[in-house]
């Protein structure tokens, strides 16, 4: 190799070093900082979510919430203890939210964490329209069996709390959807479903 190409090709070298240095250099100060972003966005989800679910004033009231427990196929209830609204919609809400949050038993989701209630409508016939955000369709366990313990978890656990509700339409982003996960028809209505629920001994 001439001269001039070994000094080109330690140009280049060189070049390529100082690029990949400041390619990592780069990386480790902006990932922190899209983990602290997104830790900030779910402090402020977590504590949006608190405030709603104890929205009302009073005393607490026990909801009994169903959430799935998929080695046996059914729902499982757990108690929790919050301070309910008086109004039907606001009651829906909490329900949805409470189910949002997750078990505190170690249960089954019903739905991810990400997921966002955009809006909630009841009825005078008692159906409730629940409008969920696109999250709403994503992270399930495989299968019509984990897609049916979702639906039935929302479905019964507010038929449990909010007598008024007599069955449940889905939404997702405004708009009618075919499924949660490539199984269940949500283009219908849902009743309860008692015989999904886990009898207690």
């Amino acid at each position: 190799m001439s001269r001039r190409g070994l000094i080109l090709s330690i140009v280049v070298a060189a070049v390529l070093g100082v690029g990949v240095y400041y390619l990592l250099t780069l990386r480790r100060h902006l990932s922190p900082a899209n983990a602290n972003t997104q830790s900030a966005d779910q402090a402020a989800r977590t504590r949006l979510s608190e405030a709603a679910l104890q929205q009302a004033g009073g005393q607490n009231q026990t909801l009994i919430l169903y959430f799935p427990s998929y080695a046996d196929g059914k729902l499982i209830a757990e108690s929790r203890s919050l301070k309910l609204a008086s109004e039907d919609v606001k009651r829906i809400k909490q329900v949805l939210l409470a189910l949002i949050e997750g078990s505190h038993e170690g249960h089954g989701s019903t739905l991810p964490p990400s997921t966002t209630l955009r809006a909630v409508f009841l009825s005078p016939d008692g159906t409730a329209v629940i409008d969920l955000s696109q999250e709403a369709l994503s992270d399930f366990t495989p299968g019509i069996e984990s897609e049916d313990l979702a639906v039935y978890s929302i479905v019964d656990s507010l038929a449990a709390n909010i007598p008024a509700v007599k069955r449940v339409k889905f939404l997702v982003q405004g708009q009618e959807v075919q499924t949660l996960d490539g199984h269940i028809d949500l283009t219908g209505y849902f009743a309860p479903e008692p015989a999904l629920i886990a009898q207690t001994q």
